[in-house]
């Protein structure tokens, strides 16, 4: 019998068991750290930006020069020159004066707004009208508004993205510190098993899990060793699983977690360290295996690939951002259903869907496949979750869809 954990005894069940890997870090430039996972906390050296600057075209003045102008009763400033982009302006403007200043020009000292060129007329004469009033700090930035030195601009833990990249550079970080990739082993399991590139013959099929699993893993940013297709010998399997424990963070065994004799997975995890479950109650999915030596997780998925996909997302990635040391994101959708769906009582059940627009409204149209099928999951645009103890979903409810 397997002894079956619902899905929340599973995800609370990886904080207690495993440990954040945080003691390994390499340096990296700048524009390889895209995806990355931030080893340290990165604070600013110095301001950013470090003048005050224009928002806008147009004429940096003192505000209280424009009180009370209007187009009928312009207020006439005196034109000082312009700010050209690049240079400093290092003189303070007059009383009753302006300066032409472009989009991210320093603003002269004494200046306290900008006001955009299309409420200003140029007469022509040295002076310009000022036909909209103007507030202290309208359209300006100031020294510092973005970042200060001292001040944390991202935190240890955080997986690096594009607009990081670009508050990184500004503020002259070139090398950043980041946290080594996990190396995750992967291994097929299964006498009926073939490379992808070998034609099946009678009673074979194609290894799907390890290029899709390999594809995921990637995507969240682990570093993957494969260990190719293991006959079912338990002998094989078990020294392969040695050989990928000592050499990577955390290893995926597919197949070989459905009850039956042929199928090692499971002694061999044991034997290996510590059995933590046999089956969650998901549908997809449930002959699946945790386990640990030390703390490397020993993870066997099922051989079919959608319920393979299932369970690697909902409680792999997890698992890896466990050992990652950082925070679990889940994005989602809110759409509702373009027809009803009935659930296997008592068990948690994963739906893919297709997303559509129907009469301004996102509609999730449930695919119907059967968890040995991969070719139906390839078209759709996330997934849903029927609770367990849950008869189904009625056409028209609300769901949450969650994207790949």
């Amino acid at each position: 019998m397997l002894e079956v954990k619902t899905p929340e005894e599973v995800l609370a069940l990886i904080p207690r068991e495993f440990t954040p890997i945080t003691d390994r870090e390499e340096t990296v430039p700048l524009c390889e750290a895209a995806g990355r996972i931030l080893a340290r906390d990165i604070a600013a050296k110095e301001y950013v930006p470090d003048f005050d600057r224009s928002t806008v075209d147009g004429y940096a003045c003192r505000a209280r020069d424009t009180f009370g102008c209007s187009d009928a009763i312009p207020a006439i400033l005196n034109l000082s020159g312009e700010v050209l982009m690049g240079q400093g302006a290092d003189y303070e403007l007059k009383k009753e004066s302006c300066v032409y200043v472009p989009t991210g020009g320093a603003i002269p000292k004494g200046a306290d707004c900008a006001v955009m060129i299309e409420y200003t007329e140029d007469y022509g004469d040295g002076t310009v009208g000022i036909l909209k009033p103007g507030a202290p700090g309208m359209n300006l930035i100031f020294r510092g508004d973005d970042v200060h030195p001292g001040k944390v601009i991202l935190r240890a833990g955080r997986k690096l993205t594009a607009s990081d990249i670009g508050a990184l550079a500004a503020v002259g970080e070139t090398r950043v510190p980041v946290r080594r990739r996990l190396q995750v082993g992967v291994i097929s399991t299964g006498d009926e098993l073939v490379p992808p590139d070998v034609t099946p013959a009678p009673g074979q099929v194609r290894d799907v899990n390890s290029p899709m699993l390999t594809a995921l893993l990637q995507e969240w940013g682990a570093e993957v060793r494969g260990y190719g297709i293991v006959v079912d010998d338990e002998a094989r399997l078990r020294k392969t699983v040695h050989r990928a424990a000592e050499e990577c963070d955390a290893v995926l065994i597919s197949g070989g977690s459905s009850v039956g004799v042929k199928d090692a997975a499971c002694r061999i995890i044991e034997g290996m360290g510590r059995l933590l479950f046999h089956g969650i109650a998901i549908k997809p999915g449930k002959p699946t295996i945790l386990g640990r030596a030390g703390n490397k997780p020993l993870i066997g998925l099922p051989g079919h690939p959608a319920a393979a996909w299932f369970v690697a997302t909902l409680f792999v990635l997890p698992l890896l951002d466990r050992l990652a040391g950082r925070e679990t994101e889940k994005p989602s959708l809110t759409a509702v259903l373009s027809e009803s769906v009935s659930a296997n009582h008592g068990r948690m059940q994963v739906n893919a869907c297709r997303l559509e627009k129907r009469d301004g409204a996102l509609v999730a149209v449930p695919i119907r496949s059967k968890s040995g099928l991969i070719t139906q999951l390839a078209g759709a645009d996330g997934y849903f979750i029927i609770p367990r103890d849950s008869e189904g979903l009625p056409k028209g409810a609300e769901i949450q869809v969650y994207k790949e």
